[in-house]
């Protein structure tokens, strides 16, 4: 090649190069460039702007990349010196970003040590010395720097507590020394907010590692703190616990001078999560972050947990103890709302109105969310005893001097057999049931006496005086048209009802023996039976008004569109959910179980906040 060929080829080489420009923009969409601006550690796998400006100060950037450790401490040590704040937020994000690998090796490499919970731990204790710390330049509450450092910080404090090793993430934490890269700390833990011991419960686990599916509504609120999900340990069977949802706090004395000389000091604080509550740190209110979603999710991933309607509606034996149980502790001025599912059913068909209700500002703050479980196939008059007896015994246990007003103002919601359940937990039957029944006289029935008893209880009762409000949801106050006799036939050759009720039902049969008592009172008593149109008892129930001073709403579901009046939901129709004697009605379109169908959900709502209001303003 000629000196001339040589030179247009060196001066189209320099042209070509001089089109790739350094520096440029490329345009994309909104969400690209929002995200490309946004970026942190917790959502790429990289480190934000506003971390790799400070790196690029001290000129890090490489150095970083080859030796974590030995930066992190050089830069720990240039924070000591140099009070600028974005240097802590910058330590707190390559922290959890060196932690987060060391993780990643350690799944390569599992019989390599790793300590990556201490920079995890490290990464909380930066993140707080960010948000809270004596350095100068507080951050502005509008800096996005300050929503990375709350999140950095909630779910560094998770994963700096997760047992080492312990591929499901379950967390361990007690009063102890670590010994982090920039100095030791000495940790303490203490329980302000969980009234527990903590030997109630197995391993915690982070809230923050589960993805929720199955619920609309994902209740998390506040800003500062880990969320935890604390197994209460299993007493019964069928491994059925609940799981509570709690909080854990990190504060911290002394700034990171003290830290480096191993002065510091730190304390894990405990916090039941159901309630919405501000702390103090630094004269600066806080609202505490909580996620109520996610351990409910948690309880319900158990096959157990969606079986035990079914199982229990044909066993004769409690898999799970009928009675009342709580959802969140008791806490003095919150009204009690209690759920009754309804046959083959479970608390597990109340998930979703539960869920959205404790999202709701009002009714999430001035409630507290019971459920009655039971075994569904019992006849629903023995069911119903059962209920007030354990109705009055919590409160009795809860509120033993009967000084707490909101205990008295409970709502009983049933869906179904349940809402029979309810009604029979606020009605004055005097003799009603009975004469449904015979015209013969209770007294002169010739019964054992601890059957006479039993019997006794579900015929003659008065109203439970703390309910005030009951809400009826596809009730069959005059039965459901799937109660045939055929279908009460079938279940009865699977079904095993408790010793007394099969001793009690020989009994009164021979009593009866020449009485024209209807089939639906000579069969088997199960709640199939109790629930025929044809039941005397059942439609001389559905006569009787709640007691005075008792409110009651209907929510009746009816399927497709035409006239509800004529319509049905696929078990109960219309005309057997209607009732003249509520306060209110709304037909919901839909089939029999309508309970997280959201008209119902806000049907309910409007209820609860009118009996949350004062007298004399309804």
């Amino acid at each position: 090649m000629g000196f001339f060929s040589l030179l247009l080829a060196s001066i189209g080489i320099l042209l070509a190069g001089g089109c790739a420009h350094p520096v440029s923009a490329r345009k994309g969409s909104f969400h690209q460039a929002y995200e490309a601006a946004n970026t942190s550690v917790l959502t790429s796998g990289s480190y934000s702007d506003a971390t790799r400006l400070v790196l690029h100060r001290f000129d890090l950037l490489d150095r970083f990349d080859k030796d974590p450790d030995k930066t992190l401490r050089e830069l720990h040590e240039i924070a000591c010196r140099d009070e600028r704040r974005d240097l802590l937020f910058a330590l707190a994000e390559l922290n959890y970003y060196h932690g987060q690998n060391l993780v990643r090796n350690r799944l390569l490499k599992p019989w390599v040590p790793k300590p990556a919970r201490d920079y995890f731990l490290c990464s909380a204790i930066y993140a707080y010395q960010y948000l809270f710390g004596e350095a100068t330049n507080q951050p502005d509450a509008f800096e996005p720097q300050v929503h990375f450092a709350c999140d950095i910080y909630n779910v560094a404090l998770a994963r700096a507590f997760i047992v080492d090793g312990n591929t499901n993430g379950l967390m361990e934490f007690r009063s102890e020394t670590r010994s982090l890269n920039p100095g030791s700390v000495r940790l303490d833990v203490s329980q302000p907010g969980f009234p527990w011991d903590l030997n109630s419960f197995d391993a915690f686990s982070s809230a923050d590692q589960y993805i929720v599916h199955g619920l609309t509504v994902h209740n998390v609120h506040g800003a500062l703190g880990a969320t935890l999900i604390a197994p209460l340990k299993t007493t019964n069977s069928v491994n059925i616990a609940p799981n509570f949802p709690t909080t854990l706090i990190l504060r911290v004395s002394g700034g990171i001078k003290q830290w480096s000389a191993g002065q510091t000091e730190a304390s894990l604080e405990l916090y039941a999560g159901w309630e919405r509550r501000i702390i103090d740190i630094g004269g600066r209110q806080i609202p505490l972050r909580t996620d109520t979603t996610t351990p409910m999710a948690v309880t319900l991933n158990n096959s157990s947990v969606w079986k035990i309607g079914r199982q229990q509606f044909f066993s004769s034996a409690e898999l799970l103890r009928s009675d009342v149980y709580q959802t969140q502790p008791y806490e003095r001025g919150r009204v009690p709302v209690v759920f009754v599912h309804g046959t083959f059913s479970s608390p597990v068909w109340w998930a979703e109105m539960v869920n959205t209700l404790r999202a709701d500002p009002v009714v999430g703050a001035r409630c507290q969310f019971w459920y009655y479980i039971y075994n569904s196939g019992n006849p629903i008059l023995f069911t119903a005893a059962n209920f007030r007896q354990a109705i009055t015994n919590m409160v009795h246990r809860l509120d033993p001097d009967g000084t707490d007003p909101a205990l008295r103002q409970m709502v009983v919601i049933g869906h179904s057999q349940g809402g029979l359940v309810a009604k029979l937990a606020a009605i004055d039957p005097g003799n009603e049931i009975w004469n449904a029944v015979s015209h013969r006289s209770f007294s002169d029935l010739e019964l054992k006496p601890k059957q006479k008893e039993e019997l006794g209880r579900s015929l003659f009762f008065k109203p439970v005086p703390w309910v005030r409000r009951l809400v009826f949801i596809s009730t069959p106050h005059r039965g459901s048209f799937l109660a045939t006799k055929f279908i009460r036939n079938l279940a009865a050759k699977f079904m095993s009802l408790p010793v007394e009720i099969v001793q009690a039902r020989k009994q009164l049969q021979s009593l009866f023996s020449n009485s024209q008592l209807p089939a639906e009172l000579r069969a088997i008593p199960s709640s199939l039976n109790g629930m025929s149109p044809s039941n005397p008892v059942l439609l001389r129930i559905a006569e009787i008004p709640p007691a005075p001073g008792v409110v009651a709403h209907s929510i009746i579901a009816v399927k497709g569109n035409g006239d509800p009046t004529q319509g049905d939901d696929g078990v109960v129709e219309y005309t057997s959910a209607h009732v003249p004697y509520v306060e209110s009605e709304l037909v919901v379109r839909s089939s029999h179980s309508c309970q997280g169908k959201p008209a119902t959900i806000e049907e309910v709502r409007r209820i609860l906040l009118e009996n949350l209001k004062p007298s004399g303003k309804r």
